[in-house]
């Protein structure tokens, strides 16, 4: 297994990236909204030259939204690269990113929902951890409350080692973030559907922008993982077809766990549908399993480093990050 790395967090003062890899942003008041969050961090962001564009439903053609990609990470000036929107359309750049200039010139990457699909291709094809963290211009941010800010701010500012965690004894007190699997202000509290304890390198994010590579080069690697899932707008149909697929092709069976992050806006429309819990029991999943982690498009969500080694246990009740 490929050991994944980190660089160190930025400071005050850095300059960042803000592109739109995947859909269009709908009003230029959200990317000013971005670049204005970002300078009260007391960092320098910096546009990519195609974010605001709209191409359809798209933030630029497929070539502009990959020219801004590759810019942010060779442009050694900038220290982290902050996507400011998800949407539809991260898939179509993937075989125009360069990896390559990535593992020459690594550097903190960040978003969720569609951008699901490169932090998966990143972590794969280069070895670096990325960050599932939500994403400045979107409508919710605004609203933000302090336990998503401190999520999402501890994984821009606070100090992480870098390098390869090789051993057990890599697990010291100064890298691990331990979430007791409590509720979040206003939430339910997450549960283990299986019990157990599992310890692997995070991956996943959105259940349908990440079954849209199956097939392909860019495929999800689950194997000995901890498969992390999450969901929004979609009909418990669609995702029991989703969910199926995964299963047929062995993503569960591969995993060491399953974490199941938010649902939003995924309940059923009618009586004669499935719940997602009941469809997530009757996946058969042997691994430990923890359902409704406060992770995904809802508020308050948590961050997470994908790629990561990460440790599920139920005896206790935590995951350790």
């Amino acid at each position: 297994m490929r050991h994944m790395y980190s660089q160190v967090k930025l400071q005050q003062g850095d300059r960042v990236a803000l592109i739109a890899p995947s859909g269009s942003i709908a009003s230029a008041e959200r990317v000013d909204y971005a670049v204005e969050y970002f300078k009260k961090l007391g960092l320098i962001p910096v546009e990519g030259a195609n974010c605001r564009n709209i191409y359809g439903h798209l933030a630029g053609t497929d070539d502009q939204r990959a020219a801004d990609f590759n810019w942010a990470f060779a442009d050694e000036s900038i220290k982290a690269v902050f996507c400011i929107r998800g949407g539809n359309g991260a898939a179509k750049i993937l075989d125009k990113i360069n990896f390559e200039q990535i593992k020459k010139n690594p550097k903190c990457f960040y978003g969720y929902s569609d951008i699901s699909v490169l932090h998966a291709a990143i972590n794969q094809k280069t070895g670096l951890i990325t960050y599932h963290t939500p994403m400045a211009s979107e409508p919710n941010f605004a609203e933000a409350d302090a336990y998503t800010l401190a999520q999402f701010e501890q994984y821009i500012f606070e100090p992480r080692r870098t390098g390869p965690i090789e051993t057990p004894d890599d697990w010291t007190p100064d890298v691990l973030n331990t979430t007791f699997l409590k509720a979040t202000p206003g939430g339910q509290p997450p549960q283990f559907l299986n019990k157990g304890t599992a310890e692997g390198l995070l991956c996943g994010g959105n259940l349908a922008a990440i079954s849209g590579t199956m097939g392909t080069p860019y495929e999800i690697d689950t194997r000995g993982k901890i498969f992390f899932i999450e969901e929004v707008g979609q009909r418990p149909p669609h995702i029991d077809r989703r969910l199926n697929a995964f299963k047929l092709a062995g993503k569960f069976d591969e995993c060491a766990g399953v974490i199941f992050g938010g649902f939003t806006n995924c309940k059923a429309s009618d009586k004669y549908s499935l719940d997602i819990p009941t469809i997530i029991h009757n996946l058969g999943l042997k691994v430990p399993v923890i359902w409704n982690f406060p992770c995904g498009h809802d508020l308050p969500t948590a961050s997470l480093p994908l790629g990561a080694k990460v440790r599920m246990d139920s005896k206790i009740g935590v995951l350790v990050l």
